[in-house]
């Protein structure tokens, strides 16, 4: 049994540039999971870094001190911790470390080990809530499903996991938590957990499962009306349309009930095939799709396990402009059936179907993947900086090319999309937004090359 009323959460920022870098946006988790913590009578502050810096004297004054990690963030997530360690050691205080999130979740000994007492492991509302009880009342650790702790110097790992069947019985999430919160440029809303598919590259369904929960239309028409009316709102299920007739009857919902909001989502190709489906979003205020396009090369697609040919890829983008909807196309490079020549010709399929905006992902590995545990068992991953598990770099042995090769072929095809040529083509055509965003490309392009330069000798040595 311990003293605790004062819970700071903390969601890290990204160290390196990214193509979203100045989109400020918080991850949802923290937000609910602030909600949750106050119906339980608990002062709790979140602090989103890119949103505001750590106040470490409201730290100072923590019972407990929850922080959420991205592969890519763990390293800073692990900074965070082992300071708040060395603070409660000078302020003499007792200050708890939980870590949660998709990366802790499958590596907790490596969590518990870089400064964590606690790791909540996959969905983490229900263990929170179990564990906050646990230690407010002196109960048993060891009866909570999906936590990991340290005990008498040994690691324990709870089985189970605790996932919220019913998502309407989650807290809208409270951002008036967050510090910095009026500068948030997006709010994110999610419909459903969970995706049907299970890509090789992905770890969705290992932390939210393959069946695909869904919040009622009433609840998310209702967390609609309470978000910032001229604020962008962003859908972040993993692919909105998963289940076409219960996206149908959402937006229908939205329609009788007269909201109409500029969003935008992610989708797999296969929205396009549902036009129906198409003129609803477009009704409700949908400005842009984000769509997996992944590659041109159906050896990659077949690979990935990603159910989609390049015909189909194709077709999707051309009948989705037909619906004057903004596509930003997100690519990865890096398939064992990869070549030069078939990533320069998804980069030639970029240009040619004239998507709005694009990403040239690198086939990244993170823990708890089923590539991941592939390239392990081969002996292919050379590079465990976890902040190098962006998309941007290499950090593996690709099968057909050399890991720098892989690299350029990744800037040199950003460099393709994003340049003075194309600017001024697109300012030629009065298209001023897609002009401003040819040279923002390029800007940040050429920004992170600079940043990456003692990368980029590594990954030179690699090769």
């Amino acid at each position: 049994m311990r003293s605790l009323d004062n819970i700071i959460l903390i969601e890290p920022a990204s160290p390196s540039i990214h193509f979203f870098h100045h989109a400020r946006i918080p991850n949802l988790g923290l937000p609910i999971l602030g909600a949750l913590l106050r119906k339980m009578r608990l002062r709790v502050k979140v602090f989103c870094e890119q949103l505001a810096p750590i106040d470490w004297d409201a730290v100072a004054k923590a019972d407990l001190v929850g922080i959420s990690a991205l592969t890519n963030l763990a390293p800073r997530a692990y900074e965070i911790a082992r300071t708040v360690r060395a603070l409660a050691v000078r302020v003499q205080r007792d200050i708890a470390v939980a870590l949660g999130g998709p990366h802790p979740t499958f590596l907790p000994e490596e969590a518990l080990a870089q400064g964590a007492d606690y790791v909540v492991r996959g969905e983490g509302e229900r263990i929170w809530q179990l564990l906050v009880r646990a230690l407010r009342e002196g109960g048993a650790l060891n009866e909570i499903p999906g936590l990991s702790y340290r005990e008498g110097g040994v690691n324990k790992h709870n089985p189970g996991c605790l996932m919220t069947e019913d998502l309407d019985q989650l807290p809208f999430p409270d951002f008036s938590l967050i510090e910095g919160a009026e500068r948030m440029t997006c709010t994110p809303l999610q419909t459903a957990r969970g995706c049907p598919y299970d890509c090789e590259f992905c770890s969705v369904v290992s932390m939210f499962g393959r069946k695909v929960r869904q919040r009622s239309p009433e609840s998310v028409l209702e967390e609609f009306k309470q978000t910032e009316p001229d604020r962008h709102v962003f859908l972040v299920d993993d692919n909105f349309s998963a289940d076409p007739e219960r996206a149908q009857l959402l937006l229908e919902a939205m329609i009788a009930a007269g909201i109409r909001r500029e969003w935008s989502t992610q989708e797999r190709v296969s929205v396009a095939g549902r036009p129906d489906l198409l003129q609803l979003m477009c009704r409700t205020g949908c400005a842009a799709l984000y769509l997996g396009l992944e590659s041109t090369n159906p050896a990659a697609l077949e690979e990935w396990g990603k159910g989609q040919s390049p015909e189909e890829v194709e077709e999707a983008v051309a009948t989705i402009h037909a619906q004057q909807m903004w596509i930003h196309g997100m690519f990865v490079f890096g398939a064992d059936a990869d070549t030069q020549s078939s990533i320069r010709s998804t980069t030639d399929f970029a240009l040619r179907s004239a998507i709005d905006s694009a990403q040239f992902f690198i086939l990244t590995p993170p823990p708890g993947t089923r590539l991941y545990r592939r390239l392990e068992d081969a002996g292919r991953i050379f590079d465990r900086d976890w902040d190098h598990y962006d998309g941007q770099h290499v950090v593996y042995f690709p099968n057909q090319l050399s890991p720098q090769e892989l690299q350029q072929l990744s800037v040199e095809a950003t460099r393709r999309f994003y340049n003075l040529k194309r600017a001024a083509s697109w300012s030629l055509r009065g298209k001023w937004r897609h002009a401003a965003l040819a040279l923002y490309g390029r800007r940040l392009l050429r920004q992170w090359l600079r940043q990456q330069a003692p990368s980029m000798t590594t990954l030179k040595e690699a090769g």
